[in-house]
């Protein structure tokens, strides 16, 4: 999987969040978009995945030389993100079950192994509106790690979690695939220690 940055610029209103963005990010690696709050990192992470349309330039998806069209970008990326809101109706099992209808777990994973991943046997049973904010910040990362996609993007991975979610964290990330594409925004050096590429988004504000 590559994705192929050109020329990419975001505008809200009169304001450009950032311009002349272009990058070109290689599955086998990772990287980590840093900068202060409200610098454009979260913005550019929603860009990048084909939530948020660019105000100029253009986004390329390619797997194994081959154009993908921008209608089949959902099916390449996994997100996880604070601002993403969980079914909260559904309990455990019944959010896994649905998740998979669009986006399939990882070979051989059943909801069952993915609620044991999750350190949350326990809440299978139970509504997510039940569940503490570190709960669902967990199944938030877990639906990103155990599916089925080349690209996983992580915003703020560890907002909610305890040093238990911590350390869940740093042990599920290092052990994504080797061929998957890891995008990261951060602030938190310890979300990213393990990621050789760091990028500033304050090196792309106009």
């Amino acid at each position: 999987m590559k994705l192929v940055a050109e020329q990419l610029g975001k505008k809200y209103r009169k304001e450009w969040i950032f311009r002349r963005v272009n990058l070109t990010l290689s599955a086998g690696t990772s990287y980590t978009f840093v900068g202060p709050n409200g610098s454009g990192k979260s913005t550019l992470l929603q860009l990048l995945a084909g939530n948020l349309p660019a105000s100029e330039g253009q986004l390329i998806y390619s797997l194994n030389n081959t154009v993908i069209e921008p209608d089949d970008w959902f099916r390449q990326v996994s997100i996880a993100a604070p601002y993403l809101e969980l079914i909260e109706e559904l309990t455990l099992d019944e959010l896994l079950i649905f998740h998979q209808t669009f986006k399939p777990f990882k070979a051989g994973l059943t909801t069952k192994d993915i609620a044991d991943r999750l350190l949350l046997t326990h809440a299978r049973h139970k509504e997510i509106k039940y569940f503490s904010s570190g709960m669902k910040q967990r199944v938030k990362l877990g639906l990103a790690f155990f599916s089925e996609s080349p690209v996983v993007i992580l915003d703020e991975p560890t907002s909610n979690l305890d040093r238990q979610g911590m350390n869940w964290y740093q042990e599920q990330v290092r052990l994504l695939a080797p061929d998957q594409l890891l995008l990261i925004g951060s602030n938190q050096p310890e979300e990213y220690d393990f990621c050789p590429n760091v990028l500033d988004v304050m090196q792309w504000k106009s």
